[in-house]
């Protein structure tokens, strides 16, 4: 995607924004009162606002500069989600067997790195395309890989190559930090400092884009 810029929107603001995942539903209310309901979209997209976490004037001035070298909604970005950015639970530790990305056929090299979202029996799998340089950990049947010397990552898409390919039946599994893949929602920043000392929080809309 040439239009992305593999960079990281500030992590301190970020990690205090407000957001997370929208879908979009339509539902056609019947006479019988029951309802039909379909998604248009194969998945979520998810939304924030950058401006809770703004807490002071060098936040702004930091803000305006990546908005400016984004050209606003021109250029994506890497953002930080402060509430789903790991293949585990945010409050523990990512472990190589934290998510399944295939079996092992004997000639596949390259699995996707994607996170599983299971309640109920139902369960949706999302593709992670920004993880992390360096957190990426590869087990296959539960035993860790190495990487550079068994598999490579690659961080811009998320796709992990094996060296050899796995035998037919042997689980490839991994765990990660990822960011998401966002845009600026907006091509203007309204910012008024009188506001914002007075506790106005700034809008800073973004939205996630794929790449």
């Amino acid at each position: 995607m040439t239009n992305f810029h593999d960079v990281l929107f500030p992590v301190d603001i970020a990690l205090n924004s407000e957001g997370g995942p929208a879908r979009k539903t339509d539902i056609v209310a019947l006479v019988s009162g029951h309802e039909e309901r379909n998604s248009p979209w194969a998945g979520s997209r998810r939304r924030f606002n950058a401006g809770y976490g703004v807490k002071s004037i060098d936040d702004i001035e930091d803000v305006i500069a990546f908005f400016e070298a984004r050209r606003g909604r021109l250029y994506g970005f890497r953002f930080r989600d402060p509430f789903d950015f790991k293949g585990c639970r945010v409050k523990e530790t990512p472990s190589a067997d934290d998510q399944a990305l295939g079996e092992g056929d004997g000639v596949t090299t390259t699995f996707q790195l994607a996170k599983h979202y299971a309640s109920g029996g139902a369960s949706y799998a999302r593709t992670i395309a920004k993880p992390v340089a360096g957190s990426v950990s590869v087990a296959l049947d539960g035993v860790v890989q190495s990487e550079g010397e068994d598999f490579a990552i690659d961080d811009t898409t998320g796709a992990v190559t094996m060296t050899t390919a796995p035998a037919s039946g042997v689980v490839v599994t991994a765990g990660f930090l990822f960011d998401t893949p966002v845009r600026f929602d907006t091509d203007e920043l309204r910012i008024n400092l009188a506001a914002f000392r007075a506790g106005d929080i700034p809008s800073i809309p973004l939205i996630e884009v794929l790449v």
